[in-house]
């Protein structure tokens, strides 16, 4: 698959796009890239610092459920964006597919499941070697007291809003600058994926600072192929919420989480 990288006019004075455009790099502006980068990390600076706000008012002694302006900042913020851009929303691939969409959903399990499939075996070896031989953590086989609550609080709390925001816009964004001349298991990409996540690993750290966020870099490679090969941010999402899940699950078996 090659798309053309030829400059031509300013791509914002184009008309509404259609569905997808934002998959291709049919015109890249003298400084469109510097301008896509400028409004990207104002995006990023602005919806986590809002964040972060929200994260510290609420431990301040607010109740729970404000923390839902969280999820809304991650989704209305890109959106608002398209607003003040001029552009129709719908134009990007943000949009999660419809409830009642069976097919949709259905196709995105299917293939998230057959990833699991291959991954989790190395996963959970990998996980039990890295516990016991650096940390000399060992398997309690404890389950969350929450458990019943992890699927949806990851899939519909975090996983959805966070990839409509980094792989909805940001990815979608940065690919109508950058071409996706590379190839991976048949699915195109280019230097947005490694960019898109680049902005996801260190957000973490702009609202609740630890170590080893540097980390969520990696999967979020995963999460972006997905969302390059679907076409849409489903699939990424769902895999991204089984894998926290998984994740605690299994800090709660080896004790590193509270049960």
């Amino acid at each position: 698959m090659s798309e053309p990288t030829a400059v031509a006019a300013d791509p914002e004075a184009l008309p509404v796009r259609a569905p997808g455009l934002g998959d291709r790099t049919e015109v890249v502006a003298p400084g469109a890239r510097k301008r896509v980068f400028i409004e990207l990390t104002a995006l990023w600076l602005v919806t986590l610092l809002a964040i972060r706000g929200v994260v510290v008012v609420q431990a301040m002694g607010l109740p729970d459920w404000t923390l839902a302006l969280v999820p809304f900042l991650f989704i209305y913020a890109p959106v608002g964006l398209c607003r003040l851009r001029g552009v129709d929303s719908y134009a990007y691939r943000l949009a999660i597919p419809d409830f009642n969409d069976r097919a949709a959903w259905t196709e995105a399990a299917v293939i998230v499941g057959k990833l699991v499939a291959v991954i989790v075996v190395p996963w959970v070896v990998g996980y039990h070697l890295y516990q016991t031989r650096l940390f000399h953590f060992h398997p309690h086989w404890r389950i969350p007291h929450d458990a019943w609550l992890l699927a949806p609080y990851h899939l519909f709390f975090v996983a959805l809003p966070e990839e409509f925001f980094y792989r909805g816009y940001f990815q979608t964004r940065l690919n109508e600058v950058f071409p996706r001349k590379f190839m991976l298991f048949g699915t195109p990409f280019g230097y947005a994926i490694p960019l898109a996540c680049l902005y996801f690993a260190f957000g973490h750290s702009l609202v609740t600072f630890q170590w080893w966020h540097f980390a969520t870099f990696f999967p979020g490679l995963a999460f972006a192929l997905l969302r390059e090969r679907t076409g849409s941010p489903l699939a990424g999402a769902l895999f991204h919420a089984w894998c926290n899940v998984c994740v605690v699950f299994l800090d709660t078996a080896y004790g590193l989480r509270p049960v």
